[in-house]
């Protein structure tokens, strides 16, 4: 986990640095940033409080070819991110239980769409895709660099609107 810790502070000098965000090195992306974590009563407090604090992907965050594995990448960041917004701040859930289940869901939709356009390409798939079920939630949980939805410091998100719509079904809770 050392190396992901480095990872992640090389990510915020670059975001920090003049022309910040403008072509990303993708590896850094995917190393330090994707996956997302798995919501968890440990980690909703901050994936609420802080979702204007981490990184979203623009068109001028990768170099202007290849690496369309980063972009799928930082797409379902953008769409996770704004995803959890609703969740936590525009009504879909009011109580903690809910926000959590409304979280989950809106994690779980998220990759999963990541995983249909990752098998939608003629790549190699990330590995957590190739699993099902249950195995792949955990896999993904385990690849999560950042488990804790901590903020980059000094960074306020742009807001991104997501690409595909989010339905929190509260009975599947």
């Amino acid at each position: 986990m050392a190396w992901k810790s480095t990872l992640l502070s090389a990510l915020i000098l670059h975001l920090l640095s003049p022309g910040a965000g403008q072509n990303m090195d993708p590896d850094v992306l995917m190393d330090s940033i994707f996956p997302p974590a798995r919501p968890s009563l440990y980690n909703l407090n901050s994936l609420c409080l802080h979702g204007k604090g981490r990184f979203r992907y623009t068109a001028e965050s990768f170099p202007p070819s290849s690496f369309a594995h980063a972009r799928r990448a930082g797409k379902t960041i953008n769409r996770l991110e704004a995803w959890f917004g609703q969740c936590c701040y525009e009504g879909l859930a009011h109580k903690n239980g809910q926000m959590l289940c409304c979280a989950k869901q809106a994690w779980e939709t998220a990759l999963s769409y990541f995983c249909l356009e990752e098998f939608s390409t003629k790549t190699l798939v990330h590995e957590c895709c190739e699993r099902k079920g249950g195995e792949r939630w955990d896999c993904f949980e385990k690849e999560a660099p950042n488990p804790y939805y901590q903020p980059l410091p000094g960074y306020i998100a742009p807001i991104i609107p997501p690409d595909r719509f989010f339905t929190w079904d509260p009975n599947a809770c």
